[in-house]
């Protein structure tokens, strides 16, 4: 919701909420293919590692803090000299974040002295100042960089130094930035085909995005310019975004791509949200939890994923027709037709890059294999968020060849949700010498993990992060409106928090009303659309925020919930009795 004011929720409310949630096990369901064997904290050799990053990994592996602070990191590429660049991203994606440190958005971070730390860290390109918000996409070709820069991919030259010796020229133009995915990471081929994502519009084509019972269009029009993967020619310069280079498509938003040592194109996918919120008659609480899960695909030309028609479910391993599209949660029909994943992951955890391991650093049972960092999870509730970590599945003759592990976790640290996660997973790259670099977008540090055990280890899952204590001690209650009760309220108060008709307040605004990236902070005291009263609250829940005035993330009425009149005023009400707090 965008609402603009409120006041701090008490923590010890929300982990008493939280505690109910994960009794319901409704985040539980085990139809994907995973691996729970975990070893002590990350070893080196039989050794402790040197330094506490603050993430865990299996035993053997290490990682060091090679930079820190370095703005919203995204996608990364790394030269043969061992120099890694970056892409960091910045506007209304992150307007609820600190601004970006000062310079271009793109960087480029050498380890002279080869100790595992950054100690050059060089910025160039457009500037906040000159109107430019970064981006995600970042490539190094024929030694040359390429990346995503505003509605455009550009290219640097580079000199022996490996920093720009001249202007950038323009690749493609006129990408669309509009909608729910404006990002295009992208990756180039040895022959000089530049794939790049142009992320869907919308959640699933409806005629009003995220709306409660609102059909999909037909056709759905946005597939002639967004929901696919488009090829351009990298060696060619301004050439204007269409139709017409299309290369596959029915993908909602591809978070990253890689190809293996073959030459083959791999992809993930963010699946659609709000199956239950939208289409309660069809799909209960549990299935908006579990449903439908996350995609790693193989993409080959003309490929058809499904999107906005189909969504995969991971429990019958197979693509089944949306509701928007008159399925019902048990029909497949048109979906048939169209192309699997070759892997499933739990729902909604946003996977937003992937690599695939080429390198030779690793134990042998990494070889071909993809590394997915999985961003975290929003809407889950009424079961905890999730994700927030780096999962590594193992890849044999184009498909899934086991179980995935946990390969690092503890990013978000205390808090599972985005507003309030210490790190977030956003970016991957392997280096030449086998090291994997993990970016991350909230506090823009980069870690660089080697391996110093025995090469025919097998794998195993890093150990859970340790539990961070919460608070216990009983809140205070919230005065009620004049004219509304104790229990309407508390009622809200459920909804907002997502453990009660399926709220999804919490998941933009985040659970202390703080905000987040798509949401703002609702105790600043500052209101966008209300003025304050319980019935101006009201009016912006009931109709939604379709053009928000900063947020990236459009609201729709009733935050996309099958709320009734009642439930409105309970949340607004709510809302209210947290500012006079």
């Amino acid at each position: 919701m965008e609402l603009g004011n409120a006041v701090k929720i008490s923590m010890s409310r929300y982990a008493i909420v939280l505690c109910v949630a994960v009794a319901t096990a409704l985040g539980a369901s085990a139809w994907y293919a995973r691996s729970d064997a975990t070893p002590s904290q990350g070893e080196k050799g039989g050794e402790a590692c040197a330094q506490d990053t603050g993430i865990t990994l299996p035993p053997g592996f290490c990682a060091t803090l090679f930079a820190d602070n370095v703005g919203h990191a995204r996608h990364m590429a790394v030269a043969a000299d061992g120099a890694l660049y970056l892409n960091t991203w910045s506007g209304a994606y992150y307007e609820n974040e600190a601004p970006p440190p000062a310079g271009g958005f793109l960087l480029r971070l050498a380890d002279a002295d080869k100790d595992g730390k950054a100690d050059s860290v060089q910025r160039f390109g457009k500037t906040m100042a000159e109107g430019a918000a970064g981006g995600v996409g970042i490539a190094l070709y024929k030694g040359e960089l390429y990346a995503e820069e505003g509605d455009a991919i550009l290219r640097y030259p580079l000199s022996p130094e490996g920093l720009p010796s001249g202007p950038a020229v323009p690749i493609v133009t006129g990408l669309p930035l509009s909608g729910d995915h404006p990002m295009h990471p992208f990756v180039i081929d040895k022959q000089g085909g530049l794939f790049m994502n142009s992320g869907s519009a919308t959640n699933s084509c409806e005629k009003e995005n995220r709306k409660p019972g609102s059909p999909g269009l037909q056709p759905c029009t946005e597939l002639e310019t967004r929901s696919g993967i488009w090829r351009y020619d990298a060696a060619k310069t301004n050439q204007p975004f269409s139709a017409k280079e299309r290369y596959a498509t029915g993908i909602r938003n591809t978070g990253g791509m890689a190809f293996d040592a073959d030459g083959r194109l791999y992809g993930t996918q963010h699946g659609r949200d709000q199956l239950s919120q939208n289409w309660p008659a069809h799909f209960s609480e549990d299935d908006g939890v579990n449903l439908p899960a996350e995609e790693m695909f193989e993409v080959t030309r003309g490929a058809d994923f499904g999107w906005p028609t189909c969504y995969y479910d991971g429990n019958r391993k197979s693509l089944m027709l949306a509701p928007e599209y008159g399925g019902d949660g048990k029909t497949v029909g048109a979906c048939a037709a169209k192309k699997p994943p070759v892997a499933a992951f739990p729902a909604h955890w946003a996977p937003n890059d992937v690599a695939i391991y080429t390198g030779d650093q690793f134990p042998t049972a990494y070889r071909g294999g993809a590394f997915i960092a999985f961003h975290g999870s929003w809407n889950r509730a009424p079961a905890p968020q999730a994700g927030y970590n780096i999962v590594f599945q193992p890849l044999s003759k184009r498909k899934a060849s086991g179980a995935y592990t946990i390969f690092a976790d503890g990013f978000a640290g205390q808090y599972k949700e985005p507003g309030r996660a210490t790190f977030r997973p956003a970016g991957l790259a392997v280096g030449p010498d086998g090291a994997l670099f993990i970016a991350d977008d909230k506090a823009g540090r980069i870690w660089r993990i080697t391996y110093h055990g025995k090469a025919d280890a097998q794998l195993q899952s890093a150990p859970p992060p340790k539990a961070n204590a919460t608070a216990s001690a009983a809140a205070n209650p919230l005065t009620p409106p004049p004219g509304y009760t104790a229990d309407q309220v508390a009622l809200g108060e459920r909804i907002y928090l997502g453990t009660d008709r399926g709220g999804t307040c919490a998941g933009c605004h985040g659970s202390d009303a703080k905000g987040t990236s798509v949401g703002p902070d609702l105790i600043s005291g500052h209101w966008l659309w209300a003025d304050g009263s319980v019935a101006s609250i009201a009016k912006v829940i009931r109709e939604g925020v379709a053009k928000p005035k900063k947020f990236g993330g459009a609201m729709p009425p009733s935050g996309g919930s099958d709320l009734s009149a009642a439930d409105i005023d309970a949340v607004s009400a709510y809302v209210w009795a947290l500012g006079q707090k």
